[in-house]
């Protein structure tokens, strides 16, 4: 006991203090936001749209990137002949509304994701109960929105847990195409989540089917299925981009002003 105690101390405090603190370290290899260089995308050029297997890049007289089909594999920026394309390192994609996910030569930034309606925050902007509905994914999605609960994250401490039935739950996350088998299910759940009741989806899958994107045997995605409220891209996207996007939701991404707001 006293050899555990004393690795203990000398290992320190392990959560990060994000969003307070700095940003935790992002690997150098991470995919972010999108970005292009309008003066190097030559107006002709349509190499970038025929590479990209779900549709996520069109082009008539401008680009225009769709987020949410988005599987940041990376072959656009690979195949464009002149590096227009290129992926930063900004984690923060999370938007409310499916058309904000869109984004063109003209307008490049986001509008991310704002809170919750404040009646809806004053249920849950404190303490925010989840029911987590894996709806067919591959697991990615899944793994890194559970990572959130591991000591360096600890979702916790912001009030967002998951539960384990529906009926306990303020809400749905939803991962995954939403298979056919899966479809019914997901209703289902949602309709035993008490209203008034929130759904996020995370993933490119969730959002609009992902690599399986009008295949016969999935929906493209939850919002066929049920009413969406939180977007948050990535195939999977990072557990800082979730995190990020739940605490934007909440109207909590600077945990210091929250704190103050409520006199804590």
């Amino acid at each position: 006991m006293f050899k555990i105690i004393c690795a203990r101390l000398q290992q320190g405090h392990r959560t990060f203090t994000y969003p307070d603190g700095p940003t935790p370290p992002l690997p150098d290899r991470l995919r972010g936001r999108p970005a292009l260089d309008t003066a190097k995308c030559l107006p002709e050029c349509r190499v970038c749209t025929q590479v990209y297997p779900t549709g996520a890049i069109t082009k008539t007289d401008k680009l225009q990137i769709d987020l949410g089909k988005r599987l940041f594999c990376a072959e656009c920026a690979a195949a464009c002949p002149q590096q227009a394309l290129t992926f930063s390192g900004d984690h923060r994609l999370s938007v409310r509304h499916r058309q904000d996910l869109l984004v063109t030569q003209d307008h490049q930034t986001l509008r991310l994701a704002a809170a919750m309606d404040a009646e809806i925050r004053k249920l849950y902007g404190r303490s925010l109960k989840l029911r987590q509905v894996s709806a067919g994914g591959c697991n990615a999605c899944e793994a890194d929105t559970n990572v959130l609960g591991t000591l360096a994250w600890d979702l916790g401490r912001f009030g967002i847990q998951f539960v384990a039935s529906p009926r306990h739950a303020d809400g749905l996350l939803v991962t995954g195409p939403v298979t056919r088998n899966m479809q019914l299910a997901l209703k289902k759940t949602y309709d035993a989540v008490p209203d008034p009741k929130i759904v996020i989806v995370v993933g490119a899958c969730a959002i609009s089917g992902g690599p399986y994107i009008n295949h016969d045997q999935v929906n493209n995605g939850a919002e066929a299925v049920v009413p969406v409220d939180l977007y948050i891209p990535g195939c999977p996207p990072h557990p800082l981009t979730i995190l990020d996007g739940l605490l934007r939701f909440l109207g909590r991404q600077n945990a210091k002003a929250f704190q103050a707001e409520h006199g804590q």
